[in-house]
């Protein structure tokens, strides 16, 4: 899983469309790896250069979805987007916390 240590990097343009699009900003965002019931699933069919990956975590304020690309150990995590997340997905996070 990921730490407080990890450094987070993302293009400020793609921030700056997301927190207009979806209304989460990518410093919440990264707040959601903190969680130690976050889920990490691999975005296979978004995969096709990089592996991408689906966090769902509470950042502390909601529970997001944020989509991101692992990098190698010392090179952090890209944020690519970062959203509310939706009712199944919160359902599921959820369950997920009481096993």
């Amino acid at each position: 899983m990921y730490t407080k240590t990890e450094s987070f990097r993302w293009d400020r343009r793609k921030a700056h469309t997301n927190a207009v699009k979806h209304g989460i900003r990518f410093e919440e965002a990264a707040l959601a790896f903190d969680d130690p019931y976050a889920l990490v699933l691999d975005a296979l069919e978004h995969s096709t250069h990089e592996i991408r990956q689906w966090l769902i975590g509470d950042s502390g304020f909601d529970v997001l979805v944020v989509v991101f690309t692992p990098r190698p150990p010392g090179f952090g995590v890209r944020i690519i987007s970062a959203r509310r997340a939706g009712r199944r997905e919160k359902r599921g996070y959820e369950e997920s916390k009481r096993v």
